[in-house]
């Protein structure tokens, strides 16, 4: 074994590939295809420290061997998940069409994760692409997952970033990059509808069985898994929209291959961050209609989650209509799930303890003043919370007036100032990824300088603390212009 391979095994990779011995029908076998010249400009040191992993003593030429699939680590097994998917309501046959799994990699022999390159070659499922990602969208990948994993949000993370040293043809000519994605699995909405429509029972049943494994041991005596496996989908599903809603946060392509089983946010294409509250608002580029704005990710998830339902309909019950009953009850279910989990975040986000009848008007009443006056979403409860938020905005006498009311309800349940602010705090950023911010970020890596970003990590880092942060708690100046944010592929 040469000297490379030596330093690459010695990171203490832990790998136990339990997906890639699944039946063909699940992936294929695929190597990444080698890059010209890599280059390592992103290495998560605290994500590495997670996972047990140790790349103090290889240097940064090796880390961009190892990162960019290279030189692969000794029991890895690479293959390219199969999935499906509905793209903007359409179903489609996809696939990791420029991704790649390196491995499943085990922390203390019991916390299994995926690691995974994107932008690593073309596979099977690439329909006709090039297999490649560009620098800017693997690196905003890497900011805003920190950035929502910081915000005590699930999600995939980014344990690094390489250049190629090739071009990517997209809009223009642009570096190439890839990703080393970290998941608790890729296991998708999407992944149980490519088997489903295979119409192979077996092969269905296998994958219920390997996700609960893997995801909710808990029901893995239950009666009917498939039935229980779609309620706890649901809920994570619930919890995950609405801490999405908390921060203000817009995904941009929720397609039912980008939601994932374990309830995981996955997919960081052009996704962004809420200024001025809007629910109507919508970044992405090819998002005409504003099928997946802000307001509309709590019925999307809703409808993904029908779309699980109905692979799982066969091995719910025998009986075909009272299996499509059973789901569509539970699938009902969602909206007042939600609906009760929002309401408390929002009594969360206002420091609200218990509940009072008139909670949702008052909501409503801020939020739409919010909307009126083109309040910034972030900074209205930080000024709320007392952070220095220098805006005339808070001036308007309705907004004053609204204050007057919040006081009053705040004063319900015994509550005081100070375990007021204690809840408040714990959920209202102080700082967010600004779109401008990002963008400044970004422009500044694709001319090699790499501090910018740096310096926004590290702020996005501790988003509800109050330090050093003024700089990165504006938003940018409203302009006639949209902004816009744009897929990668």
């Amino acid at each position: 074994m040469d000297k490379i391979n030596l330093e690459i095994n010695s990171v203490n990779w832990c790998f136990d590939n339990t997906y890639s011995r699944l039946p063909s029908t699940f992936k294929e076998d695929i190597k990444p295809t080698p890059v010209h010249d890599p280059e390592l400009v992103v290495l998560n040191e605290e994500l590495a420290k997670e996972l047990n992993l140790d790349f103090s003593k290889i240097d940064k030429k090796k880390l961009a061997e190892i990162f960019s699939g290279n030189k692969l680590p000794e029991n890895a097994n690479t293959i390219a998940q199969a999935y499906a998917g509905h793209q903007f309501g359409h179903f489609t046959m996809l696939g990791d069409g420029r991704a790649i799994l390196l491995g499943e990699h085990l922390v203390n022999k019991n916390s299994r994760f995926d690691i995974q390159f994107k932008g690593s070659g073309r596979t099977s499922f690439s329909r006709g692409g090039d297999g490649r990602a560009a620098l800017g969208p693997m690196l905003r990948e890497h900011i805003i997952s920190e950035a929502i994993h910081s915000l005590n949000i699930q999600t995939t993370r980014s344990l690094a970033v390489v250049k190629t040293g090739e071009k990517v043809v997209r809009e223009n000519l642009l570096q190439g990059a890839i990703l080393t994605r970290v998941a608790s699995s890729h296991i998708r909405v999407g992944t149980f509808q490519y088997i489903a429509g295979k119409q192979n029972i077996e092969e269905l049943k296998m994958l219920v069985n390997y996700t609960i494994d893997r995801h909710f041991p808990e029901i893995t005596s239950s009666q009917n898994k498939a039935l229980d496996l779609l309620n706890l989908v649901l809920q994570k599903q619930c919890e995950l929209i609405v801490d999405w809603m908390r921060v203000g946060f817009i995904h941009g392509v929720m397609n039912t291959d980008n939601m994932t089983i374990s309830g995981e946010t996955i997919d960081y294409g052009p996704c962004a961050f809420m200024d001025h509250y809007d629910p109507k608002t919508v970044f992405s580029s090819i998002d005409k209609f504003g099928r997946y704005s802000y307001s509309n990710q709590p019925p999307i998830a809703k409808w993904n989650l029908a779309r699980f339902a109905e692979c799982l309909i066969p091995i719910i019950d025998t009986n075909e209509d009272k299996a499509i009953n059973i789901a569509t009850e539970i699938i009902d279910n969602f909206q007042k799930i939600y609906e009760n989990k929002w309401l408390n975040m929002m009594r969360d986000k206002l420091g609200l303890f218990g509940e009072d009848k008139n909670d949702k008007n008052l909501i409503k009443s801020l939020m739409d003043w919010m909307s009126n006056n083109k309040a910034d979403y972030t900074n209205t409860f930080c000024y709320l919370m007392g952070v220095g938020i220098d805006d005339k905005i808070y001036e308007d006498m309705s907004f004053k007036k609204w204050v007057n009311e919040w006081k009053v309800r705040s004063r319900l349940n015994n509550s005081n100032n100070e375990k007021q602010l204690q809840l408040m705090r714990k959920v209202n950023p102080n700082v967010i990824p600004r779109n401008h911010k990002v963008e400044e970020a970004l422009s500044a890596a694709e001319h090699n300088n790499f501090d910018v970003m740096n310096k926004l990590l590290s702020v996005l880092k501790n988003p509800y603390d109050t330090k050093d942060i003024s700089e990165y708690q504006s938003p940018a100046p409203l302009t006639k212009e949209k902004y816009k944010t744009f897929c990668g592929t």
